[in-house]
């Protein structure tokens, strides 16, 4: 009985081990997705934060994006792109 106590033990051990190692990427949000990108791209960015409120300009030569975060965490998004 103890044999088979101890294996299942082992083997719970190891599962959990294995499983814990996996690389998982977290999913971005929109909001990061687009900074990401345009960091990428090599956008000039500014950051302001005043009273909770959060705005993140970026811009490069065909586009520009901005991104207002309130205090509750509700983001805006606006890109301009020129052809």
């Amino acid at each position: 009985m103890k044999k088979v106590a101890v294996i299942l033990l082992s083997a719970a051990f190891l599962s959990v081990g294995f499983t814990s190692c996996r690389d998982q990427e977290k999913e971005l949000s929109e909001e990061e997705a687009i900074i990401q990108e345009m960091q990428a791209e090599g956008a000039d960015t500014k950051v302001k934060s005043d009273d909770g409120d959060t705005k993140i300009k970026m811009e490069t030569e065909t586009k520009e994006v901005k991104i207002k975060t309130d205090e509750d965490g509700d983001s805006k998004i606006k890109v301009d792109v020129d052809n």
